[in-house]
């Protein structure tokens, strides 16, 4: 089974469990909203899950729209937060987007990408950022880059400092690298870089 597959039957599960801010860390709040307060221009959320991203983005004035490869997700997001715009897409449809952005949240975005596909997937967000475009990214931080099993599909641990690397060549300057680890869960990591 895909990982679109296991989302899209675990859609409503997923979204009653951590589709809003109250799942969410307090750190990884501040930081969304920290980074997003230095974006210009509209904001993608690139994997929004049920939206609750977007949504609050929307609701601290930015405008922001999600995005979102699985059905259901989108559905759930459109229900749950009708006054914010949502579609079904994927990474490769950023492809007919160039510089439509001001800043793209890929939080927690690309961790079922096998490896290989991460370098394009960073070119693409690059592509559809403006120049001077804003990423935030967020991952899981590992000592190695190596998958795992996640709840809902396998994922990928990699080392932030690979993940910095890929960035950079992907045509970024990377601003900050934050790295958390809750008691009992694993190491988190996110990455604000600009387009260059």
């Amino acid at each position: 089974m895909t990982a679109l597959d296991a989302y899209g039957d675990r859609a409503q599960e997923y979204a009653s469990a951590l589709g809003s801010l109250d799942a969410m860390a307090l750190q990884d709040v501040r930081r969304i909203e920290s980074w997003a307060g230095g974006v210009d221009g509209p904001i993608l959320d690139a994997g929004c899950g049920p939206g609750h991203w977007t949504a609050h983005l929307s609701a601290l004035g930015h405008e922001a729209r999600g995005m979102d490869p699985v059905p259901a997700f989108v559905q759930i997001a459109r229900r749950e937060h009708p006054g914010t715009e949502y579609r079904l897409g994927s990474f490769a449809d950023l492809q007919e987007q160039p510089g439509a952005f001001g800043g793209i949240l890929a939080w927690y975005s690309v961790i079922h990408l096998p490896p290989e596909q991460v370098p394009g997937v960073l070119a693409l967000l690059h592509g559809a950022l403006r120049p001077t475009g804003h990423l935030l990214l967020g991952f899981f931080d590992g000592a190695r880059q190596e998958p795992f099993g996640h709840a809902v599909a396998t994922a990928q641990f990699w080392p932030a400092e690979q993940i910095v690397e890929l960035v950079e060549r992907a045509g970024f300057a990377v601003l900050d690298l934050e790295r958390r680890q809750d008691p009992g869960s694993r190491p988190h990591a996110s990455i604000s870089a600009v387009r260059r």
